[in-house]
């Protein structure tokens, strides 16, 4: 999935809910990838452009409703 966290609002938001879940999330910004439950590794992305997001170890129901909370944030390029 494609992300769009523009503002500081948006990440501090975004990292709220991914810390409500027990499984990895991870965000990725060209060569980087960052844990998606740490502010200071989102905020050290570029931000500019849409982020790409990754899952481990999770069943399709997590995920689901995962992807369901941050339906604002998934953008289609």
């Amino acid at each position: 999935k494609k992300l769009n966290l523009s503002s500081i609002e948006t990440v501090k938001k975004f990292v709220n809910l991914a810390n409500r879940y027990d499984f990895p999330i991870s965000v990725l910004s060209e060569r980087y990838k960052v844990d998606a439950k740490s502010i200071m590794g989102i905020f050290s992305i570029d931000l500019t452009k849409p982020l790409e997001m990754s899952f481990e170890k999770c069943s399709d129901g997590e995920r689901d409703k995962y992807l369901e909370k941050i339906q604002e944030f998934i953008v289609e390029v």
